[in-house]
């Protein structure tokens, strides 16, 4: 390993562009994965920003967004549970929000209770705005979606579809960070929100459920998928999971981003074993030294392979500065880029498996080496 790290320092400018190969396949994998994973975790925002550990909907929901109308009454099912302590309506819909200078958005209608601990409740809703969403007609949208519904600002009004024609809602206050991937969130009342949804009297979307421990959802919801296969049930984790999934292969955009970090990974490939069979060429002389020393051709063949490991690693820590200086620049420009430490060790792992096979490619130069090369 000592050889292998003075060699690449003694020959830096040989090597270095197989290093920034190996760190642009990195940093264009971990971008690329983050943006996705920031993209889709949209698609959740009405489950990762509210308090319930259980969420029971029509039967095979697939994502957050598409939930039917169910009776209140299966809330019951739920009650019954030991280690549940309390259960929740959770109305949502989507409608069609009128602007007042023409044309209509698809929006999302999220009516909740408004209580302090309202496990429907997203919690960008203070206790300000708590009381102003009480007041009949009120809604609350993201400051995002200001211009996309063609508002100003608060206090403007609007017309939302509803079962009995269109309502005049108010906008009564902004939230920031909850913008929505399909169409606008708006938030309200359940009063507000049963005018300009589609459900009879006595219907919800979710069942939402909290129990004493948020240790036993688990246990609560594997029971109730045995007792009731006629519905959905599901832990807020699960169901979260579950609604980023559906919207990634629904939407193929993680086949779009994985076919170009793919590219990027075999440029990198490609620059990678260049980088290391060039070097090998131009140090065949010293290889035929080491040959007729007797130094066994294994150990040679050791020597290049550290050097691509090396070359990765080298690689993989120059790009994650570059990743969280770039996911610093889109989150100001309002992207998200979620990096998890699992998403960077993949990332790591992949890079440096092509570093490595690109090291493979690169020991058939090594056959070339002779002692009799000494004597031309």
């Amino acid at each position: 390993m000592s050889y292998s790290l003075a060699t690449l320092w003694y020959e830096r400018s040989r090597y270095l562009p197989g290093v920034l190969a190996v760190a642009f396949s990195s940093l264009l994998i971990a971008l690329q994965c983050g943006l996705l994973l920031g993209l889709f975790s949209i698609t959740s925002l009405p489950i990762d920003h509210t308090h319930a550990d259980i969420w029971m909907g029509a039967p095979k929901v697939l994502s957050v967004d598409l939930g039917e109308s169910i009776r209140e009454s299966i809330s019951a099912r739920l009650e019954n549970q030991p280690e549940v302590t309390r259960t929740e309506m959770f109305l949502q819909g989507f409608s069609y929000w009128a602007k007042p200078a023409g044309g209509r958005e698809l929006c999302m209608i999220i009516g909740s209770n408004l209580g302090d601990n309202a496990l429907g409740r997203v919690d960008a809703l203070d206790p300000d705005l708590r009381s102003k969403l009480s007041e009949p007609g009120a809604v609350v949208i993201d400051d995002s979606d200001v211009g996309r519904l063609g508002m100003k600002g608060v206090g403007d009004t609007a017309e939302i579809a509803g079962p009995k024609g269109p309502r005049t809602v108010r906008v009564v206050g902004l939230t920031h960070g909850l913008k929505s991937l399909a169409g606008p969130y708006v938030f309200c009342s359940h009063g507000t929100a049963r005018e300009h949804l589609t459900m009879l009297e006595g219907q919800t979307t979710y069942v939402l459920g909290k129990c004493r421990n948020p240790a036993d959802a688990e246990t609560v919801v594997k029971r109730l998928k045995e007792q009731y296969p006629d519905q959905s049930t599901f832990t807020s984790a699960e169901f979260s999971y579950r609604s980023r999934m559906h919207w990634l292969t629904k939407t193929k955009a993680g086949i779009a981003l994985g076919y170009a970090a793919a590219l990027g990974l075999l440029v990198g490939a490609v620059v990678t074993y260049q980088t290391l069979s060039a070097a090998v060429k131009g140090s065949l002389r010293e290889y035929a030294v080491l040959r007729a020393l007797g130094i066994p051709r294994w150990r040679m063949a050791l020597a290049v392979m550290a050097q691509s490991f090396w070359v990765g690693v080298i690689g993989v820590g120059l790009s994650f500065p570059a990743v969280y200086a770039l996911a610093f620049v889109a989150a100001s420009m309002g992207l998200d880029v979620i990096l998890p430490w699992q998403l960077l060790v993949m990332a790591t792992g992949v890079t440096l498996t092509m570093a490595l096979l690109s090291g493979l490619l690169a020991l058939r130069t090594l056959r070339q080496v002779e002692p009799a090369m000494l004597l031309r």
